[in-house]
């Protein structure tokens, strides 16, 4: 099955290196920055690797046959396939994964990353959360 051009191995090969930009960002800014500073960093990081990185964009909300007129931002969409949404902030709430998969769900994303910088075990505050609804196309 191809998702966007893109084979499921290489979802997991991408998804590996997203994992290791982020670590190398958390590794040299440390916690307790802005969300900014490590958004800034990440993609520069994801752009190094040669990923088609997209920071920022808006995807269009269809609600009831009419797009509306505030669309869903993404804070970083790798590949076009993979949602990244970054935080810092002391405690993850659960509506934060909740509106991760929302996103992938609304965009009809395969996988998405939650990221808390500020934290002091980064490995517990990744969190890899796959699309049950995606649909694929190709």
């Amino acid at each position: 099955i191809f998702i966007y051009q893109i084979h499921y191995m290489e979802i997991n090969d991408i998804s590996y290196s997203i994992r290791g930009a982020i670590f190398k960002v958390y590794n040299n800014l440390g916690p307790g920055l802005l969300e900014s500073v490590y958004h800034q960093a990440l993609v520069h990081e994801l752009t190094k690797m040669g990923l088609n990185v997209q920071s920022e964009i808006d995807i269009p909300i269809v609600y009831d046959n009419i797009t509306l007129s505030t669309p869903l931002r993404i804070d970083i969409l790798v590949e076009n396939c993979i949602i990244i949404e970054l935080k810092s902030v002391l405690e993850m709430k659960t509506v934060f994964f909740k509106q991760l998969l929302t996103y992938l769900k609304l965009a009809n994303k395969p996988l998405g990353f939650l990221v808390n910088f500020n934290t002091d075990n980064l490995t517990r505050s990744i969190h890899r959360i796959l699309n049950p609804s995606f649909q694929s196309v190709g």
